[in-house]
């Protein structure tokens, strides 16, 4: 595979980190954002090849427009986007605000569609492009107290899916990953809010989440990052929403 240029973003930690070293591995030039500029610096320091740290607020469309221009002007046109940023905040349906429900949306669908939308039109010119949008397992099946960031992840996934469709004969295709329960620090933060607020130990936390999943453990950022790798390297799937989940939702 020859160089291609990469947007990783949510790149500091966790699954965006583990994406931006496969990507890496690969011989390709990875740009990294998220908003923590110390996170992004010791991982592009862990890369092999080039890379390029732009911190930056997702869920702000201007901050887009710069991260774009700012990757165009130091190497091109962006040819790899793996749109990984997102987070996750847990409440019943009567308490979720409005605010909540504002940022939930913000973070995990309008800041994935500006991305796409932006980084589109040129891999159509180039007529080559893979756009990989992290999903959820909850943009397959719902679940108690996340309604606003099911929404986001089902919403997500209509995105990627509207968008396979219409670009289905440019040579750029558009998939979603939907994992399950993975071993990050956005898990961690569940485990607490389960150990929090029932009478769990965060050990009995982190093994009931684990539990849901039909393998018994949480899923690894590795694991993640390989369906990536599949999706990068082939142009046959486009449209699809790939489970990775340890077998909990069969779709």
């Amino acid at each position: 595979m020859s160089t291609r240029i990469c947007l990783v973003t949510g790149a500091g930690r966790g699954i965006g980190a583990a994406v931006a070293a496969r990507l890496a591995g690969a011989g390709n030039r990875v740009a990294l954002t998220a908003r923590s500029d110390a996170e992004l610096r010791t991982v592009a320091a862990a890369l092999p090849g080039e890379s390029l740290v732009i911190p930056g607020d997702l869920t702000e469309a201007a901050f887009i427009e710069k991260l774009f221009a700012r990757i165009e002007d130091e190497w091109g046109p962006v040819e790899i986007l793996v749109a990984n940023a997102g987070a996750a905040v847990s409440a019943p349906l009567s308490r979720t605000t409005d605010e909540v429900w504002d940022a939930q949306l913000a973070i995990n669908l309008t800041a994935p569609f500006r991305c796409v939308r932006r980084a589109v039109p040129s891999m159509v010119q180039a007529g080559w492009g893979r756009v990989i949008v992290m999903a959820s397992a909850a943009a397959k099946a719902g679940a108690p107290y996340v309604s606003a960031y099911t929404a986001a992840k089902h919403g997500v996934l209509g995105l990627v899916r509207s968008t396979a469709a219409e670009l289905a004969s440019t040579g750029v295709t558009v998939n979603a990953v939907c994992p399950g329960y993975v071993d990050t620090p956005m898990t961690d933060a569940s485990v607490r809010n389960i150990a929090d607020r029932t009478s769990l130990s965060a050990d009995d936390a982190r093994a009931r989440l684990a539990a849901v999943q039909p393998i018994g453990r949480l899923i690894t950022p590795d694991e993640v990052a390989d369906v990536v790798a599949l999706l990068v390297t082939t142009g046959g799937i486009t449209g699809q929403g790939i489970n990775v989940d340890g077998g909990a939702v069969q779709s």
